[in-house]
C-alpha cells in the first residue's frame, strides 16, 4: 500500500501533537482561579502553540495541494471515501479556524500575542469588550468540535486497523 510522505508523515503527528497539548493546556490553563504567573504562563504557551499549529497547517495544506495523497483502498465504498475527504478538510479547516479564533478573541481582550517571548504579533484591531465577548464562546466551541472531530479521526483509523484490517493507518504511521 502507497504511505503519505515523510514530510506529510512528520507534519500530521507534529499538528496532532500540538493540537492535543494546546487542548489540553487550554482546558487547565482556564480553571486556574485568578491571575497567576503559572497561568500567565499557561496562556503564553498555549498561544505559542496556536501560532505553531497555524504555521504547520498552513505548510501542511501547501504540501497537501501540491502532493497527491496515496489512494484509499478499493475496500472503501464511494461513500465512504467521500467522508473521508470531507472529514480531513474539515480538520483543515479547523486547524485554522481555531487559532485564528484564538488570536482575535486575544487581540480583542486586549492582550498581545508575543510568540515564543521573541516578536509581537501585529494586532489587526484595537481592543473591543463586546467583541471579546462574541469571541470566547466563537474560540471554545470551535476547540470542542476539533476534539470531536479529531476523536471520529482516530476512531475511524482504529476501525479501519482493527476491523476492517485495510492498512490504512499504516499509510501515516511513522
Amino acid at each position: 500500500m502507497e504511505r503519505y510522505s515523510r514530510t506529510a508523515i512528520a507534519l500530521h503527528w507534529l499538528i496532532a501533537l500540538l493540537i492535543v497539548a494546546a487542548f489540553i493546556l487550554g482546558l487547565v490553563m482556564t480553571d486556574i482561579p485568578g491571575l497567576t504567573p503559572t497561568k500567565l504562563k499557561y496562556y503564553s504557551w498555549h498561544k505559542w502553540m496556536g501560532v505553531t499549529v497555524l504555521a504547520l497547517a498552513a505548510g501542511r495544506l501547501l504540501w497537501r495541494l501540491k502532493q497527491k495523497p496515496p489512494a484509499l483502498p478499493v475496500s472503501m465504498t464511494q461513500g465512504q471515501k467521500k467522508a473521508a475527504e470531507a472529514g480531513h478538510w474539515f480538520l483543515y479547516f479547523l486547524m485554522f479556524a481555531v487559532p485564528i479564533s484564538g488570536y482575535l478573541y486575544t487581540t480583542a481582550a486586549g492582550v498581545p500575542v508575543v510568540y515564543l517571548g521573541l516578536f509581537k504579533i501585529p494586532s489587526l484591531f484595537e481592543a473591543s469588550p463586546a467583541l471579546k465577548e462574541i469571541l470566547k464562546p466563537v474560540h471554545y466551541w470551535l476547540n470542542m468540535l476539533l476534539a470531536a472531530v479529531v476523536i471520529g479521526h482516530i476512531a475511524a483509523a482504529l476501525k479501519h486497523q482493527f476491523i476492517d484490517k485495510d492498512g490504512l493507518l499504516k499509510r501515516m504511521l511513522p
